[in-house]
């Protein structure tokens, strides 16, 4: 009995030793199988979590042998992925989206008439605004005029905004209340006349004249915006979205949300270019937190290839002596890029047509060296003539793109460009190849938020429908492996932040999602039916998909 008694003593102060010994740790995820998406790709089957960072991955035998946990997660065999960065999105246009008549896949101007009057009855006063619609979707492909809308609401204005963000149709009372007759001349930017009169269409800068006059949201239907916008971003895998274009008293109002800790997803906020924000810029400095970085400003090159607004070297296709234009001067980009070489700001700018992406790719040639890692970006590179392509790989430029743009445009863009100016459009395995990586994002709510969809057309090259049956200009598609880390690392390092995520990794934070299929083994129909079972940032789970 004495030795029974001596023996049980001395398992429990073993084992009270060997606790002891084992370092702290707040949770192990285990029975998973996780894409770490390290530089070999590599899976394991647990991992360690600390304070909101990785501190190991590996066998859960080991892990467990060497940390005592206060929280287990079984996975259930379930398939775990850094969480998702968009590389490329408008978080607060979209959260503010969602206080506006929604117009994306209306399939007529009859249709958006009708959506219009339903709002209105529901919302009776103030500006009726509206976001999405897209003409090429339509039947009769032409652009509306402000006659319906002016026998509709004569005394209400009126400001319904084109899906791309470059062109919108406003009624009589709004074009009165912004002070637009026709007769204006405007750079980068139009206003369609028809018999001397405006016909409500507005193209690129031309929008902008209504849009500043529109009345501010208040914080209240801000924060409350935002907050819906981040529970659908979250919903979808997203835990770090870059924001392109906001003004410093937006970001002061993401700031306090986040201070609030009522805002828990990462942005990585572009500053727009305005007067104001550089001011901001120099006076503030550059704020890298957690949850926010502001380092970047947002430059636009020229338009939309589906508003004709894109710049193009030769004649659109199907509007002979058009060229699209440029929506600044070129000294102007080349004013911005010489204040963002001095203060040592990342200069990111969209740019679509072959004319636009040389001009922005000559005036970045003028002030990067080619040992420069100062990782300026083009955002869409959408059509760049073969003999500016070696502007990225020399200079180190980041092209930037978002896949479901080139499955969207498909149905059109030829007509736009021709056979030959196609061949070199959308071209994402090209430009993968110049730097040996490629950032991906959504352009959301310009395209859908959802992630998967970014995959899928990458990779597959169609619509959810499966045409065209070979894929559009299917050399191009990416890899499984490439779109993936085009979603995770490449766009964390696209931002200065491949250190801290992007991948599951020692050191890292925790920031990562379970799906319920496995993105690398899915076939191209089941991607589009993937599942987010939870999302997590910093080990602590912010979403968990309903039961």
């Amino acid at each position: 009995m004495k030795n029974t008694l001596l023996t049980t003593l001395s398992l429990g102060i073993l084992s009270l030793l060997v606790s002891c010994s084992k370092q702290r740790a707040d949770l192990l995820i285990y029975n998973a199988n996780i894409y770490t998406v390290d530089a070999s790709f590599s899976m394991v089957e647990a991992m360690a979590v600390r304070d909101g960072k990785i501190i190991e991955t590996g066998a859960a035998a080991n892990l467990e042998s060497h940390y005592s946990f206060l929280e287990k997660l079984d996975a259930g065999g379930k398939y775990i992925y850094p969480g998702f960065i968009d590389a490329h999105a408008h978080f607060v246009g979209y959260a503010l989206n969602l206080l506006r008549v929604n117009l994306v896949g209306t399939t007529s101007w009859e249709q958006i008439l009708e959506k219009l009057q339903t709002f209105s009855k529901e919302n009776p006063t103030g500006w009726i605004l509206g976001e999405g619609w897209d003409q090429n979707d339509w039947e009769n492909k032409n652009y509306p005029d402000l006659t319906s809308l002016n026998q509709l609401f004569p005394d209400r204005p009126v400001l319904l905004t084109r899906i791309d963000g470059h062109a919108a149709i406003a009624n009589q009372k709004a074009v009165s209340l912004a002070g637009i007759t026709g007769k204006e001349r405007i750079i980068g930017g139009e206003v369609v006349v028809s018999k001397g009169k405006p016909t409500g269409i507005l193209i690129d800068n031309a929008v902008e004249i209504v849009n500043k006059i529109i009345p501010p949201t208040n914080d209240d239907d801000f924060r409350k915006a935002i907050l819906k916008a981040q529970q659908n971003c979250l919903a979808v895998g997203l835990t770090t979205i870059d924001d392109c274009g906001l003004d410093a008293p937006v970001v002061e109002k993401i700031k306090q949300l986040q201070d609030l800790d009522s805002l828990r997803i990462r942005l990585y906020v572009m500053l727009s270019d305005k007067p104001d924000n550089y001011t901001y810029a120099e006076k503030n400095g550059k704020l890298i937190t957690d949850r926010l970085t502001v380092r970047s400003f947002k430059v636009y090159g020229d338009g939309a290839l589906g508003s004709r607004g894109a710049c193009l070297l030769k004649d659109y296709t199907d509007r002979p002596g058009h060229l699209g234009f440029l929506l600044s001067n070129p000294a102007h980009f080349d004013s911005v890029a010489n204040w963002c070489a001095k203060w040592g700001w990342q200069m990111n700018t969209h740019a679509i047509g072959d004319s636009g992406n040389r001009t922005i790719l000559n005036t970045y040639a003028r002030y990067l060296k080619k040992e420069d890692n100062l990782r300026w970006r083009i955002e869409h590179a959408q059509v760049v003539n073969p003999n500016d392509l070696n502007y990225f790989g020399q200079y180190q430029i980041i092209p930037s793109v978002q896949p479901t743009h080139a499955t969207s445009d498909m149905y059109w863009a030829e007509k736009r460009l021709g056979n030959e100016r196609i061949e070199h459009a959308y071209a994402y395995q090209t430009l993968l190849k110049q730097n040996g990586w490629i950032p991906l994002g959504t352009d959301f709510p310009v395209e859908d938020i959802s992630p998967f969809k970014t995959f899928y057309a990458a990779v597959t090259r169609q619509d959810a429908t499966g045409w065209p049956e070979n894929g559009f200009q299917k050399k191009e598609a990416l890899s499984r492996e490439e779109a993936l880390r085009g979603m995770t690392i490449w766009a964390a390092r696209a931002n200065f932040e491949e250190t801290k995520k992007g991948s599951l990794e020692k050191g890292k934070w925790a920031d990562f999602i379970i799906l319920d299929k496995d993105l690398m083994k899915a076939s191209p129909a089941e991607l589009l039916q993937i599942n987010t079972l939870s999302t997590y940032i910093n080990g602590v789970k912010v979403h968990a998909a309903a039961q």
